[in-house]
């Protein structure tokens, strides 16, 4: 069975270039190709397929929003950024929108087509240089975190609440549904034994979480 695999990058030539590589890929079967986030969204919801390949940079979408609303959509869809980017910000923004894979456009095709085999089966796939610095950067949030009962995830919704900060306003910043947020929400007042948003607030700050008040 062919594994399916939409595409998306602004870049006419090396879209072009990537779908003629991944043609020749047995296995492989590129079922569409989109020039923006916002025309990925449109043709996932009407053809089948196995995994995303999205660019970050794009116009309309960037990459992760689109990468965000088509997991919160197809949670079953695995979603693969390609690009120039690995600076740590814009891997961990990908990484948080719910990508199973992080490759740089230096990667070679052999290597392209590896990744998307592996994220088809459940694998996380990271470039050489990027799984070393995510590697790095858990190591620093591990030692840094105030509530090591809480997941990463938890402890930045529990910064967020603790800016004063909504729901939806929590769920746009991080591309998750306002439900996951809730869901999350719930999980932190369990975990830190409070009953109520303010209690959890007041824990944060004294914790030094919510410095970045609003």
């Amino acid at each position: 069975m062919s594994i399916r695999v939409l595409i998306a990058d602004d870049h006419p030539v090396f879209l072009e270039g990537l779908r003629t590589m991944l043609d020749t890929v047995r296995g492989v079967q590129v079922v569409g190709v989109a020039p923006d986030g916002a025309e990925l969204l449109r043709q996932a919801e009407r053809i089948e397929a196995d995994v995303a390949v999205v660019d970050l940079d794009m116009p309309v979408l960037d990459g992760a929003g689109a990468a965000a609303e088509l997991l919160d959509r197809r949670p079953e869809l695995a979603v693969v950024v390609l690009t120039m980017h690995a600076g740590e910000e814009s891997v961990l923004k990908a990484l948080r929108a719910g990508v199973r894979g992080y490759l740089l456009k230096s990667s070679g095709p052999a290597a392209i087509a590896r990744a998307l085999v592996a994220v088809a089966e459940g694998d996380v796939v990271l470039s050489g240089p990027v799984g070393r610095m995510v590697a790095a950067a858990a190591l620093r949030q591990a030692d840094a975190r105030p509530f090591p009962q809480l997941s990463a995830r938890e402890t930045e919704i529990l910064d967020r609440i603790a800016r004063g900060m909504s729901n939806p306003e929590i769920a746009r910043e991080l591309f998750l549904s306002v439900k996951t947020v809730q869901n999350h929400t719930s999980a932190v007042l369990g975990k830190l034994g409070v009953a109520s948003r303010a209690e959890a607030v007041a824990r944060a700050r004294d914790a030094g979480l919510g410095t970045d008040r609003r």
